[in-house]
């Protein structure tokens, strides 16, 4: 008697993004100690960095800080606080900047999530927007930061004598009540990811392969193997898309269903006003890939670079 195989397990972060063209793709939710393991690096590189920057400070300035030791009331005091105010300025600026510019770069990511292979999207597949990125961004202080810092406080008073009440109880359980949020969800979300409609996906670590360039007669040539028809787009019709949707094709002509790549081939048509027809999708969408591709790589050595289609 035979037994039937067991069937492979699904792979439990994958989902499907529907973009507002109504193109299904795939993504896989980034794991949960990737996130964190990224939160740690940008963390690092922001307080490192700011140690740097003081040092400097420190060594522009003279004896005046040393002089001080950092005391208000022992030193030069309008020329050390115009340090202080400076610093903290400093410190402003690269705790949001940070984040905020990276992660609204064509990468939309941090240095911590590149090294780690993450990166945010928005959970509609639309473009990542600022008040999505800055949302998320205020908010991981509130979850994390803020508590974080109560707590240490609140330890510094306890070790001094001082009675906190049940203060300190209530941030621990402030503190672990976000920490644990994305344990309790599908997708891993934090609150932050939740208020402004985004999630964190593993961003592909595959460049964009010359094989996907050069695969089949309609990459190669244009000229298809199947109706021997041959694909060549103008420069209108290319400039419609950018680096983004450039690698969005790539990985739907790896990955997608022929279902998908008919739906990929006839929202390009419809973009680029060609009918769309029917039996040679894949080899339309190769020679798109291969042409738009070297349109980009082209205008890249001039300097023009086109992020994505709304650039």
């Amino acid at each position: 008697m035979s037994r039937k195989p067991a069937a492979l397990p699904a792979d439990r972060r994958a989902r499907t993004m529907i973009t507002p063209e109504g193109l299904a793709l795939p993504v896989t939710i980034a794991p949960r100690a990737s996130r964190a393991g990224a939160l740690i690096i940008d963390v690092m590189i922001i307080v490192f960095g700011l140690i740097v920057f003081q040092m400097v400070m420190r060594w522009i300035a003279g004896g005046l800080m040393d002089s001080t030791g950092f005391d208000l009331e022992g030193g030069e005091t309008g020329a050390f606080e115009f340090l202080i105010i400076l610093f903290a300025l400093v410190v402003f600026v690269t705790w949001y900047g940070y984040f905020l510019v990276q992660e609204l770069g064509p990468r939309g990511a941090t240095l911590g999530k590149r090294i780690v292979g993450i990166r945010v999207a928005a959970r509609g597949g639309a473009r990542l927007t600022p008040e999505a990125v800055i949302a998320r961004n205020l908010l991981r202080d509130i979850e994390i930061f803020y508590p974080l810092i109560t707590l240490a406080v609140l330890l510094v008073l306890a070790n001094t004598g001082q009675d906190i009440g049940i203060l300190g109880w209530v941030a621990a359980g402030w503190f672990a009540l976000f920490l644990l949020f994305p344990f309790f969800n599908r997708d891993s979300l934090r609150a932050g990811d939740i208020v402004a409609g985004t999630w964190v996906v593993d961003r592909p670590r595959t460049k964009l392969a010359q094989v996907l360039s050069t695969q089949g007669a309609a990459a190669a040539n244009g000229a298809s193997e199947v109706t021997g028809a041959r694909y060549d787009f103008g420069e209108a019709e290319l400039s419609v898309y950018g680096e983004k949707e450039l690698q969005t094709l790539e990985r739907m002509l790896r990955d997608a269903q022929p279902d998908a790549l008919k739906a990929v081939h006839a929202a390009i048509c419809r973009k680029i006003g060609w009918d769309p027809g029917a039996g040679d999708e894949r080899a339309f969408l190769e020679a798109f890939y291969a042409q738009l591709r070297a349109k980009l790589e082209g205008d890249m050595r001039f300097g023009k670079r086109k992020a994505d289609k709304h650039s």
